[in-house]
């Protein structure tokens, strides 16, 4: 998707690239936060979204969140996670324009959740629809994301993907499997922005 006067964005999962992941001893996973005491961002995350807000691109979270439908997490729970992160990052002097959520899962315990649907990653339908209702040029974006799934929904709605961490030989292998190769591979989002800036010639 791309036209003349369409704004540039960058699409940004939300946990693992944000915010720490958190050990749930109840379901003996690491898992997204539960609860709105356990959101913590990662160090730099606040100073690298206000830099993506100085370049002047949009700043959209794009994430599955399949905990209410799991029965995991409530509703209100969640909207009070994604409250504390958009006031944390307000702490450094940075803004998010838009946070757009998958709930469904197939498998889901909770039935009005259980769909197969178009928004859930890595389908591109949250991406998608943020650029829709923010005039946004997807092929002239970027989707970063901290797992495959992130780097396969940038691809299929035509923007340029950075994965953050390390690339190790399983990871490798799945993105062979998959066809899932992100365009860089970079170790946090600090550096992801910092390429983004230098991408762009700002």
């Amino acid at each position: 998707m791309t036209g003349l006067g369409m704004r540039r964005a960058v699409f940004l999962d939300r946990d693992g690239v944000l915010n720490r992941m958190v050990y749930h001893a109840e379901f003996g996973l690491v898992d997204s936060p539960q609860r709105v005491e356990e959101l913590a961002l990662l160090p730099g995350a606040g100073e690298a979204v206000r830099r993506i807000n100085e370049l002047g691109l949009l700043t959209i979270v794009v994430t599955n969140q399949p905990g209410v439908a799991k029965g995991k997490c409530s509703l209100s729970a969640l909207e009070g996670i994604n409250e504390r992160l958009e006031r944390e990052l307000a702490l450094a002097g940075a803004h998010l324009d838009g946070i757009y959520q998958c709930l469904h899962h197939p498998e889901a315990l909770r039935e009005e959740y259980r769909v197969v649907c178009e928004c859930r990653k890595p389908k591109a339908g949250l991406l998608v629809r943020a650029a829709r209702e923010h005039g946004v040029g997807l092929n002239e974006s970027f989707m970063i994301g901290d797992g495959l799934t992130d780097v396969l929904a940038g691809r299929a709605a035509g923007c340029r993907t950075i994965l953050l961490g390390h690339a190790k030989c399983d990871v490798c292998r799945k993105m062979d499997e998959l066809d899932a190769h992100p365009d860089f591979v970079l170790p946090d989002l600090a550096a992801a922005v910092a390429l983004i800036a230098e991408l762009i010639g700002r």
